[in-house]
């Protein structure tokens, strides 16, 4: 089954800021979501509940992470939250 990954206009604004400060990390980002879409267990992913934000997080690598709600049960559904390194979880 392949995931719906919304990218709602709070998300892609983030997004943007994100790749000014690294853009290095364009293609592993793109690859990341790739595999998200097609494959949401795939270990490289490390998804994992934040319980602090009621939401999940993976991995972009091991610095960087992508939060985001699932609505896998309903409708196949991933939408982004925020993008950066660990100071996500605490805001």
């Amino acid at each position: 089954m392949t995931l719906k990954i919304i990218r709602p206009e709070s998300y892609v604004k983030r997004e943007i800021k994100f790749f000014k400060k690294h853009p290095e990390l364009i293609n592993q980002y793109a690859k990341t979501l790739k595999l998200l879409s097609l494959d949401i267990n795939h270990p490289s992913l490390r998804l994992h509940a934040i319980k602090t934000k009621s939401c999940h997080s993976i991995s972009i690598n091991m610095q960087y992470r992508v939060l985001l709600t699932l609505k896998l049960v309903k409708d196949g559904q991933v939408v982004l939250i925020d993008v950066g390194d660990h100071v996500l979880y605490s805001g």
